[in-house]
């Protein structure tokens, strides 16, 4: 136990330390960061959903170049291809041969800038490597580097020339985010840190590695989980189903989801054990996107978060001793 004690600090110590560097380019953002930080330590992929401008792509370059991973960053348009993504086998005239030419999903973090604006075709070839670290090529199967993590970006505003994201690709999404608009002052300290440095880019240093990452990860799975709060999760997701104004309730992936967000936000708090407060924190970005409403409530922009808010309110909390 007193071995499990001291890698879960330096789980919480390293990333917290993760956090600090990203803060020193995204200002006021402190729980959206905490959040991030937490699934990636759970091994999950995010969607950042909010309107344009408001630093989702900074947020995702920051995040890799703190964790000391490879990024690469793929622009979705409406004509891009799965084998822009993928990448495939090119032949070689001089060596006539034909050759493997990875495309930028072999990377550690890929960010996939405006994924709505993309086919459904296209959006597809994220969904094996989303969930299985892998891609196949032409009958080969490939695997993806380790640690894989996939930050999509789509703004809300923009119905024209977008494709929604199929259910099936939604649900391997472990949160949905927002990032939100900074306060006066926060926009104020934006503009002076601006103007001290004299240049648009903040030069962020490397945290952690890719090894440590992955060992973070494996002592995150050592959280212990009382038996009460796994069934104050299961009994969370069930409500989702029982709505009468929900068609589509969570599936269980949210179930798996709460209990991986759950241990991360422990992991982070540098605690062996996990609280219903740790399963509370992302009612809302583990739900939100796995719910599908009735035909009647697609217009009614608060009925999500009503759902949700009234499966909090109806659950009874387990006391854990």
């Amino acid at each position: 136990m007193e071995n499990n004690v001291t890698e879960l600090s330096t789980v919480s110590k390293i990333g917290k330390q993760v956090i600090a560097e990203v803060e020193r380019a995204v200002v006021g953002k402190r729980d959206l960061l905490e959040m991030m930080m937490a699934s990636v330590l759970a091994g999950g992929h995010i969607l950042l959903e909010d309107f344009p401008g408001l630093g989702k792509t900074l947020v995702a370059r920051s995040f890799a170049t703190a964790l000391g991973l490879q990024f690469k960053r793929i622009q979705f348009t409406p004509d891009l291809l799965p084998g822009d993504i993928t990448g495939g086998y090119i032949f070689n005239r001089v060596k006539n041969k034909f050759e493997l030419r990875k495309g930028p999903v072999f990377a550690n973090i890929i960010l996939a800038d405006e994924i709505n604006r993309a086919s459904p075709k296209t959006q597809s070839a994220l969904l094996e490597a989303m969930q299985e670290g892998q891609v196949t090529l032409e009958g080969e199967t490939l695997a993806l580097p380790e640690p894989f993590l996939v930050l999509a970006t789509q703004n809300p505003i923009e119905y024209e020339g977008t494709f929604p994201l199929p259910e099936a690709q939604l649900d391997r999404f472990m949160l949905k985010l927002k990032v939100g608009y900074p306060s006066i002052e926060e926009e104020k300290l934006i503009l002076r840190r601006r103007r001290e440095r004299k240049q648009d880019d903040v030069l962020l240093g490397e945290v952690t590695k890719a090894k440590q990452l992955l060992e973070m990860r494996a002592a995150v799975e050592t959280v212990h989980v009382d038996a009460d709060l796994e069934g104050y999760i299961a009994a969370l997701v069930h409500a989702t189903r029982t709505d009468r104004r929900v068609a589509v309730g969570a599936s269980p992936r949210g179930s798996l989801a709460f209990l991986k967000m759950a241990r991360a936000n422990a992991a982070l708090d540098g605690r062996e054990y996990i609280t219903p407060d740790d399963i509370k924190r992302y009612t809302t970005q583990v739900l939100s996107h796995r719910i599908i409403l009735q035909p009647e409530y697609w217009m009614a922009n608060s009925v999500t978060d009503d759902v949700i808010r009234d499966a909090i309110g109806k659950t009874p909390v387990p006391v854990v001793k």
